[in-house]
């Protein structure tokens, strides 16, 4: 079996094993998400079962990360691949900020929302597919922000004959 197919296998079971766990949590339901945002009546309103379910998680995810941080290389790769960045720029606060938003109106992470699509929810069809369209916007954003900074950069430069132009007219102007 080849290494890629492995990691394909892998992420499948990882990917079902995540979906089963939302399920089974009862994360799929926008109610239970927005259930903890609501603080209407004080306590009595509020849900707690998703802090539950990420302290949950967070008691799996620690020992076996440290656990696997240990290993020279993941199972099926040949090396970690870990961020590098630890800057925080202006395009990470407003993805957060759009993302808590989403998240806090709708009910839905991206998680949820496409285990939600497997079970046939129209409302997780409706918000994953306003999530493709964000980021298909998204990356033409970028493309014509790199298409603008490419063009200004070319602007700032000088051209060459105009370089070899203003040498000469410089040495001149020294004599």
């Amino acid at each position: 079996m080849s290494p890629t197919t492995k990691q394909n296998l892998a992420s499948l079971g990882v990917g079902l094993l995540f979906a089963a766990g939302l399920a089974l949590s009862g994360m799929t339901l926008p109610s239970k998400v927005i259930g903890f945002f609501d603080f209407s009546r004080g306590l009595e309103s509020w849900d707690p079962s998703l802090a539950f379910v990420m302290g949950g998680g967070m008691a799996v995810y620690l020992p076996i990360y440290r656990l696997v941080r240990g290993r020279k290389a993941p199972l099926f790769d040949d090396r970690f691949r870990l961020p590098t960045r630890k800057d925080i720029d202006v395009r990470l606060v407003g993805g957060a900020v759009l993302f808590g938003l989403g998240w806090g109106l709708g009910g839905f992470c991206p998680g949820p929302a496409l285990t939600s699509v497997g079970a046939l929810s129209s409302k997780a069809m409706i918000m994953a597919a306003s999530m493709l369209v964000g980021m298909f916007l998204f990356q033409q954003v970028e493309k014509l922000l790199d298409q603008a900074k490419a063009k200004a950069a070319s602007k700032a430069e000088p051209k060459p004959e105009a370089a070899t132009t203003n040498r000469k007219m410089n040495a001149g102007a020294a004599s």
